[in-house]
């Protein structure tokens, strides 16, 4: 009788807000945004003759937007669930080195799915119609059009916020500024993401920027690095002398700590050249963590007690080593005989599909190139290839793979960062010896 009284009250305040709605009539959002790009009276004439990337935070709200602005202009949409042949339409309209570029379209309207991987640098004008919580997703959108081959001199970015009433209750803008400028203030920038008035300055917001819940009170999926480069630089700036002393730490330093682990379980930090790894192991499995994971075991204050190092601390050390070097190896042979590697097997696929690379562009294969001599050079985060092969053993065999959807599929969960230069090459060169960092053994609370 509670769950039906609960329901039967459900349904009446959805009856409500459908009957709320009926009662809107206009979209003053939507009235301005159309002002700015269409009518003579906008003051930016930018908006009027060049072509335009529109970023929305959903597939509805794209697809919204494409119905209205499609009396307007001839408008491209595109949302996680459009076709390749979609894609190969954006390449040749939006990218500037595609082999056949056309003119069809002025106006790509698209969701987070293109603010990486494809390059729309025959534009230089990004639309924010919608503001993203995470503000680095502000400068992936830019990503796309700020390309070093660009043909502009300028790069112009647009934000539309919400109305005031709406902004009024999710106070959206004044949460997008304060982690923006919380970002600007840590690492500095010369330029301004969101208003022309914004204060370059440290913020007493910094914790939205690492909280876990955002003004909805909603879990995030992230978060963020900055936490811990503002630990940093507090040491730096306000405890010289233990940053001093930090920085002389011997190498293989180790040490133990009370956890709320499970059992006992001993990290190791490693380093090859510049590649940097982290492997946990207790007493039956050693996996490898990312930066974010160790550094939330790693974690303490200064009150925190040193427990005596365990005898097993050697013959857990130990199991680390193995599993550094069995991803350090640099035997070209021995890497590929890992038949159950994740990054062995995506490199099957790619070579079987490289034998035909006839539909790609210029950049395209260049693309698809890099992408196959990160994972040669073990670039790629391990997490990131089986995710990778998750989406490829999903989608078919090996032999009949489509070149095109493999390429979308490595567009979407290779962020472009991780073939950066900076990135990429620098944590590929593992010339140098193998060497253990630190080690911090987790006694069993």
């Amino acid at each position: 009788k509670s769950f039906k009284r609960d329901l039967e009250n459900d349904l009446s305040a959805l009856k409500e807000i459908k009957q709320l709605w009926k009662s809107i009539n206009r979209d003053p959002k939507l009235e301005e945004f159309i002002k700015q790009i269409f009518s003579d009276s906008s003051k930016n004439p930018v908006l009027k003759r060049n072509k335009l990337i529109v970023f929305t935070e959903s597939k509805e709200t794209a697809e919204y937007l494409g119905r209205q602005l499609k009396e307007q202009s001839k408008v491209l949409v595109f949302t996680g669930q459009s076709s390749q042949a979609v894609r190969n339409v954006i390449v040749e309209n939006f990218d500037a080195k595609a082999g056949k570029p056309k003119d069809d379209y002025r106006i790509l309207i698209t969701t987070e799915v293109l603010a990486e991987g494809v390059n729309l640098h025959r534009s230089n004008v990004v639309i924010n119609y919608d503001i993203p919580w995470n503000p680095t997703r502000l400068m992936q959108r830019v990503g796309r059009i700020n390309r070093v081959d660009t043909p502009f001199d300028k790069i112009y970015t647009f934000n539309f916020f919400p109305t005031e009433q709406s902004n009024d209750i999710i106070k959206l803008k004044e949460t997008a500024k304060a982690k923006i400028q919380t970002f600007i203030s840590l690492l500095g920038a010369d330029a301004r993401l969101l208003t022309e008035g914004e204060v370059i300055e440290s913020h007493e917001l910094f914790s939205r920027l690492i909280s876990k819940k955002t003004i909805t009170g909603e879990e995030e999926e992230e978060e963020s690095e900055l936490k811990y480069l503002k630990v940093i630089k507090d040491i730096r700036d306000k405890e010289p002398d233990l940053f001093a002393k930090i920085k002389q730490l011997a190498k293989k330093a180790r040490t133990a700590k009370k956890h709320s682990t499970k059992e006992n379980q001993l990290l190791t930090y490693f380093r090859k050249g510049k590649l940097q790894k982290f492997f946990l192991t207790g007493v039956e499995k050693t996996e490898e963590l990312d930066f974010m994971s160790s550094a939330r075991h790693l974690e303490t204050n200064k009150n925190t007690a040193k427990e005596k190092l365990p005898k097993d601390f050697y013959d857990k050390l130990e199991k680390n080593k193995q599993e550094f070097l069995s991803v350090t190896n640099e035997e070209r042979q021995e890497f590929e005989t890992r038949g159950r590697d994740s990054s062995t097997q995506v490199l099957r696929y790619l070579k079987a599909i490289k034998k035909d690379l006839r539909q790609y562009t210029e950049e395209q294969e260049d693309y698809f190139k890099k992408v196959i001599k990160r994972i040669e050079e073990g670039a790629l985060p391990k997490q990131t290839t089986k995710t990778i092969l998750k989406a490829f053993e999903k989608e078919g065999k090996t032999g009949d793979f489509n070149p095109l959807k493999a390429l979308a599929l490595l567009q979407k969960n290779i962020p472009e960062e991780f073939l950066q230069e900076h990135i990429a090459e620098s944590s590929a060169d593992t010339k140098g010896p193998r060497e253990v960092i630190l080690s911090e053994y987790l006694v069993k609370e």
